[in-house]
């Protein structure tokens, strides 16, 4: 009997610390529950009437953990990601052995110091790389997220596409009176930023003026401004030529307001730019680079100024100004010069049976025989769950069925401790008969 109450004690402890391990990390981001199994022990033999026979006590079966989902808790950080649906998350401990990694629901992560995203325990958090222009997965092999600070070397500009409508009711002006200096002497400008083979910006200013002289026709002038300050621009072949020989283009609209001619396509070249790059040249002489500038979408509507399509294919350095993700699990980083770039998508994994996964600790586990082979696939995907950015996913703990559980454990503790010593008692009391 003494044996059997102390197994009881035994299973009354263990469910109590189960029971109170749960309730400890009841605010631990993607911990699991666990349940404390037991199983009766019951044995006889040939000479033992299996009727009369009484069980031998209780065993620890298992300490099962419970993957149903947690609740969700929403932040302001875009690199909280919470799963919704089947999967976990991968990290490694060793960025260059990716192959060496263990699993987690756990997604509060953080960039380090070279820009990984890495757990609260500086383990890397997995994923995949991309095709950069359609975002495809080139291959499920995974590699530490890295979320690069800087993103494309310099571009030069060399393309630039306007759409603009000109008013057709616009004042007239006299062509021959033009100076971008003087606002009276056109009708009105666009800015836009060009760029340099080293990045450096410049900006590029268009005026647009009425003629006086040519019906439903419209000149249109270019300058740079840098750092000596602001210089005509001219077009080579174009047909419109200030008293100062700025050189411009001329277009010419039908009555409908659409473009009738333009003297497209020509490169736009004055002085040099970006002394000690490879030039944007702006100067007639050994032109290494030339840049397009183009007008083919203007109007002349009975509508007031308006930009309707700019596009220019220039950049600078950019640097990194926001992180994103989205229900794919695809990392989108936002660079200053513009450029939004699909950097990674984040792996996950899911097992045959969860339940089989070995504990490591830190809410993670790892993949054993009873679990099966770790599955690779990504968010959105097959069986796998959804990707959640700026949430996380809490414990699946329920605190008042913890508390009762707790309760129910203690009650059996003391029922298997009064059994111990009335036992005791009742092997005093044979020991006193006479």
């Amino acid at each position: 009997m003494s044996y059997v109450a102390l197994s009881g004690l035994s299973a009354a402890q263990l469910d109590l610390n189960t029971t109170s391990n749960n309730i400890a990390n009841a605010n631990t981001f993607g911990f699991k529950e666990s349940r404390a199994e037991f199983g009766d022990v019951y044995s006889n033999s040939l000479f033992t009437h299996a009727k009369t026979t009484p069980g031998q006590g209780v065993q620890a079966a298992q300490v099962a953990q419970q993957f149903h989902e947690g609740s969700s808790i929403y932040t302001n950080n875009p690199m909280d990601l919470r799963i919704s649906g089947t999967g976990f998350f991968a990290v490694a401990k060793d960025k260059l052995t990716p192959t060496s990694n263990e699993l987690t629901r756990n997604g509060a992560f953080h960039l380090n110091k070279d820009n990984y995203m890495v757990t609260a325990n500086d383990e890397f958090l997995l994923g995949y790389q991309v095709n950069p222009d359609t975002g495809d997965v080139l291959s499920y092999e995974p590699s530490p997220i890295n979320i690069p600070k800087e993103f494309g070397k310099p571009k030069q500009t060399s393309n630039i596409e306007v759409g603009v409508n000109l008013p057709a009711g616009g004042d007239l002006k006299d062509p021959t009176l033009f100076d971008y200096s003087d606002p009276e002497t056109y009708n009105r400008s666009t800015s836009s930023t060009i760029y340099d083979s080293m990045g450096q910006s410049y900006k590029m200013t268009t005026y647009y003026l009425k003629d006086q002289t040519q019906a439903n026709t419209w000149q249109t002038y270019y300058t740079v401004t840098d750092s000596a300050g602001e210089k005509p621009l001219n077009i080579v072949g174009g047909d419109a030529t200030a008293p100062t020989g700025h050189v411009g283009h001329t277009m010419r609209f039908n009555n409908d307001g659409t473009l009738a001619s333009l003297n497209n396509g020509q490169n736009i070249v004055s002085e040099q730019l970006g002394a000690g790059a490879n030039p944007i040249d702006l100067n007639g002489a050994d032109i290494t680079q030339t840049l397009s500038f183009g007008l083919d979408s203007a109007t002349q509507f009975a509508a007031p100024f308006e930009l309707t399509k700019f596009d220019e294919d220039g950049a600078t350095t950019g640097f990194l100004t926001k992180v994103d993700f989205d229900e794919n699990g695809s990392v989108l980083g936002t660079y200053s010069n513009g450029e939004a770039i699909t950097l990674g998508r984040v792996g996950m994994v899911r097992v045959a049976n969860e339940q089989g996964l070995d504990k490591k600790g830190g809410t993670q586990w790892d993949s054993t025989q009873m679990s099966g082979a770790k599955i690779w696939g990504e968010s959105n995907k097959g069986s796998f769950g959804t990707i959640n950015s700026g949430t996380l996913e809490q414990s699946n703990i329920d605190m008042t069925q913890e508390l009762v559980d707790l309760i129910s454990a203690q009650r059996n503790f003391q029922a298997n401790s009064r059994s111990l010593e009335v036992h005791n008692q009742t092997q005093q009391n044979i020991l006193q008969i006479r």
